[in-house]
């Protein structure tokens, strides 16, 4: 679906263009066209094909989405792929924005993303002096959109983390904590994923050999390697405290598993004690003196029921009943 098809010239919008003419605005001085798609249909991306002749292994790409983050030279075009993170009903979800970029032309591909980037033209549109660097800029812009999306993610991530830490230490909650944290420890290492590979792949907008279309901006590109390296410093800090919830959650299980079994032993010692002394007295022996005396009896129950009231005492007091 075709979102904008705008014509610049001199750092300023000429006006909005059909797609159609999109080959004529390429041919004028200082002018460069930017195009943005939204889900495209194969007619649609085989359209922008003809009038951008783009390469036919990155058009592949793009219908195909789900890439790996990269940026790639064809000639003097750059294909460049930068996922998108977004957090929908409490779920991580990854979408793609692939930037077809020319000396004259930006083409930008939307897959599976909600993220809207009419903010990103808006505010090129304000800096004229600044869209006067043409396509390069635009790509900065488009780039640093999509990561500075990815710190509200951290922070997502970060609450649901804080909240699970809250119930580690809630009796009876240590399994959905563990499946909780075992989620939210996934999600982390989809963010990681995605920031990763783009920080290799933004390292060659701006150090080494940088391509031609980047060597005026390559310190805007240098900003964007900046937050992306803070995203990944927290993301393996998150990850590093969900390995360590965890296992203090492992450890609540195993404390509480052990409190469980020293209650029962400690009743298992008690009912013991009772069952050694009505064993000795159960068995038909002819001659037990204590089973004609009168007191006999009540002597029986108040001998055991004193030592399973000691045990009670003493296990009570060593905090194992």
């Amino acid at each position: 679906m075709l979102i904008n098809c705008v014509a610049y010239q001199d750092g300023t919008k000429l006006s909005d263009i059909p797609v159609e003419q999109i080959s004529d605005y390429l041919e004028k001085p200082d002018c460069f066209v930017w195009v943005a798609l939204k889900d495209p249909s194969p007619e649609e991306m085989a359209q922008m094909q003809a009038e951008f002749h783009l390469h036919e292994l990155a058009v592949e790409d793009a219908l195909h989405g789900q890439q790996r983050s990269k940026v790639e030279e064809y000639g003097d075009s750059l294909f460049v792929v930068v996922p998108t993170a977004e957090m929908i009903d409490g779920t991580l979800h990854r979408g793609e924005l692939d930037i077809f970029v020319g000396r004259n032309y930006v083409l930008s591909v939307r897959s599976n993303s909600r993220q809207s980037f009419l903010g990103v033209r808006a505010r090129c549109e304000r800096e004229p002096q600044q869209l006067r660097k043409g396509s390069a800029f635009v790509l900065y812009a488009l780039m640093d959109a999509v990561v500075d999306s990815y710190f509200p993610v951290v922070e997502a991530l970060e609450s649901q983390l804080d909240r699970i830490e809250g119930n580690i230490f809630n009796v009876g909650e240590q399994r959905e904590n563990i499946e909780q944290l075992y989620d939210l420890k996934r999600e982390a290492a989809v963010l990681k994923h995605i920031v990763a590979p783009l920080m290799e792949a933004t390292g060659r907008l701006y150090g080494g050999r940088v391509p031609p279309l980047c060597e005026s901006t390559r310190d805007y590109f240098r900003d964007v390697g900046d937050h992306l390296y803070r995203i990944n410093a927290l993301t393996d800090a998150i990850r590093e405290t969900i390995t360590t919830a965890i296992q203090v959650n492992l450890s609540m299980v195993a404390i509480e598993d052990t409190e469980i079994n020293k209650r029962l032993a400690a009743w298992a010692a008690i009912f013991a004690v009772a069952t050694a002394f009505f064993g000795l007295w159960g068995m038909n022996f002819k001659y037990m003196p204590e089973l004609d005396w009168k007191f006999g009896y009540p002597l029986a129950i108040a001998m055991v029921s004193s030592v399973c009231g000691y045990l009670y005492y003493r296990f009570r007091r060593s905090g194992w009943l």
